[in-house]
C-alpha cells in the first residue's frame, strides 16, 4: 500500500484524535448528549472541538485529491510525498489550534489546503 493511502488514514484518525483532546479528563461529560455538552464548553475543549470539524472537512478534500491523482496515475512518489505534507500540516493545525494561535494556525491550514490543491492537480 503506497505511502498516500497510509496519510488518507492518519488523517481519517486526526478528527478522532481532536474528538477524544476535546472530552479527555471532563469529569462532567455528559455522554448521552455529547454535542450539547461540547458547545457549552470554553477553552482548549472548544478549540480541540473546533479542529475536529475542520478536520473532518480536511479529510474529504484530501481524500478526493488523493484518490483522483492515483485515478489519473499522477507520480506515486509525488504523491506520497505531498501527503506526507498534508499531514504535517494538519498536525501542526491542530497544535496551533489547542494553543489559540490563530495565525499560525491559518497559516498551517493554508499549506494543508494548498497541498491538496496540488496533489489532485498532479494527474492532469
Amino acid at each position: 500500500m503506497s505511502i498516500a493511502l497510509w496519510c488518507l488514514m492518519i488523517a481519517g484518525w486526526l478528527p478522532i484524535v481532536c474528538a477524544g483532546i476535546s472530552k479527555w479528563g471532563a469529569s462532567d461529560f455528559d455522554n448521552q448528549y455529547p454535542r450539547e455538552w461540547l458547545a457549552k464548553q470554553e477553552g482548549h475543549r472548544k478549540r480541540a472541538n473546533g479542529a475536529q470539524q475542520n478536520s473532518w472537512e480536511a479529510f474529504l478534500w484530501f481524500g478526493i485529491a488523493v484518490l483522483v491523482a492515483m485515478a489519473t496515475k499522477a507520480d506515486p512518489g509525488k504523491i506520497d510525498d505531498l501527503a506526507i505534507i498534508f499531514i504535517v500540516c494538519r498536525i501542526f493545525f491542530i497544535g496551533f489550534y489547542l494553543a489559540n494561535l490563530s495565525t499560525l494556525r491559518t497559516l498551517a491550514w493554508l499549506a494543508g489546503f494548498i497541498t491538496t490543491l496540488v496533489i489532485f492537480a498532479s494527474g492532469a
